[in-house]
């Protein structure tokens, strides 16, 4: 009876101090996350999900006691795919709720517009989709990826034997800073491995493009040259939806004409009939078709959070779930929420990614990540058709501009810049 009261008095204690905490976790003032996504709008289609994404990461650090002590709390806005909107969201995210850190944007346009809020007020913001590269804020922390961890890999791939040895190359975009600065890294690439301007092909259209025919008939018709062709697209939004349904309209094909994407994953898919798309490809750091135990585990946890077996994963939530990881990391090493004591805290991070692989957080604010290859199938899921050996680090600046090829980023001290020229020694 003795031993048995013992226990009920420990149990007791325990209870007692979980109550505590829960208590002071509760009186303590949060640690307050922006939300910075489109949640109305073209860019709806593929934001949301990473605004869940971040709901679903405060959720999990909170039920494990929350952050320095105190439960963190996500303030979400809705800049609803209007670029100046981006800007005024993130002034209030700063400004007025008082949050410590931001998660959001997804196109360059909207990252552009808030890049000069957050140097102007030293707010951080975590970025999770690829992007054109050509930035290094002091301010911006980039877990997408940069063109040579994406588009240039691509290209490679489908220059190769194995990827069928295109030769003819479409560069399709919409009419924005990311398409049309990758595209001139792409078409300098291409230029420097002999392929002739006439063999390239550049067109833009605006943000929710909806009519395909006349340019997927002159796809077609340069596609007829003779020589194996592709497309690369970096074609944002719900302007997919009818892009891909119009190759479909037209009989191309993936066997003849492959298209590959860096902007449509899982979620785009999702809203789009698969069954013409077999074939086609995306370029990406990560799919859910990755089999490693942290994707099992990141599959289990989305699905468990959403309630929705459907609901799949794609990079930007991974991109979204490695920032987030390392943003606590370094709040926890540094004991404090202050920007400049997280951002050098930064360096060094690392977590193991869902992709299977440690991901770690280098000095230019960029991320080391594999590349992969997936194709499109039935189900709406990528079959990974090529990947990297390993991380690729990323390059902040493309060393196929020519302007660019001698700039650096790096932010420790001493050289602290992000657009500077290192001293040779």
């Amino acid at each position: 009876m003795k031993k048995l009261s013992m226990l009920a008095g420990a149990a007791s204690v325990v209870g007692a101090i979980v109550a505590w905490s829960a208590g002071a976790l509760a009186q303590l003032p949060p640690i307050k996350v922006g939300v910075l996504h489109s949640l109305s709008g073209t860019m709806a289609i593929s934001e949301t999900t990473l605004k869940d994404t971040v709901l679903m990461m405060v959720d999990d650090i909170n039920k494990k006691g929350g952050l320095l002590g105190r439960r963190v709390e996500a303030v979400v806005v809705d800049p609803a795919s209007n670029w100046p909107l981006f800007a005024e969201k993130a002034r209030e995210l700063i400004q007025k709720e008082k949050v410590d850190v931001v998660f959001g944007c997804w196109t360059s346009v909207s990252r552009k517009s808030v890049l000069p809020v957050f140097e102007e007020l030293n707010g951080l913001l975590f970025y999770p989709v690829q992007y054109e590269g050509e930035e290094s804020s002091r301010n911006v922390f980039y877990t997408g990826a940069a063109p040579n961890q994406q588009a240039i890999p691509a290209v490679e791939y489908l220059m190769s034997k194995e990827g069928g040895e295109v030769k003819r190359w479409v560069l399709a975009g919409t009419d924005y800073v990311y398409p049309r600065t990758t595209n001139k890294i792409l078409e300098a690439f291409l230029k420097a491995k002999g392929v002739a301007p006439a063999d390239i092909m550049i067109n833009y259209t605006p943000f929710g493009h909806s009519d395909w025919q006349t340019i997927v008939a002159d796809i077609k018709k340069f596609a007829a040259a003779g020589k194996k062709t592709a497309v690369v697209s970096t074609i944002n939004g719900d302007a997919n939806v009818p892009f891909y349904k119009e190759l479909a309209n037209a009989g191309i094909q993936a066997k003849d004409v492959p298209v590959v994407a860096f902007s449509v994953g899982e979620e785009e898919l999702a809203g789009i009939d698969t069954k013409n798309l077999v074939g086609h490809l995306a370029a990406w750091n990560y799919f859910q078709s990755v089999k490693s135990p942290v994707n099992d585990a990141f599959i289990k946890q989305w699905k468990a959070f959403i309630k929705n077996d459907k609901r799949v994963t794609n990079d930007p939530m991974e991109a979204t779930y490695i920032g987030f990881k390392m943003w606590t990391q370094a709040v926890q090493q540094a004991g404090t929420t202050n920007v400049d004591a997280v951002r050098q805290a930064m360096y060094g991070q690392k977590v193991m990614a869902p992709g299977g692989f440690e991901s770690v957080m280098n000095t230019n604010h960029h991320l080391s990540k594999p590349v992969l290859i997936g194709e499109i199938q039935a189900n709406g899921q990528f079959e990974i058709v090529w990947q990297t050996k390993g991380p690729v680090k990323a390059d902040a600046w493309s060393k196929y501009i020519p302007e660019s090829a001698k700039l650096t980023a790096d932010w420790t001290y001493p050289w602290v810049c992000g657009n500077c020229e290192k001293p040779k020694y």
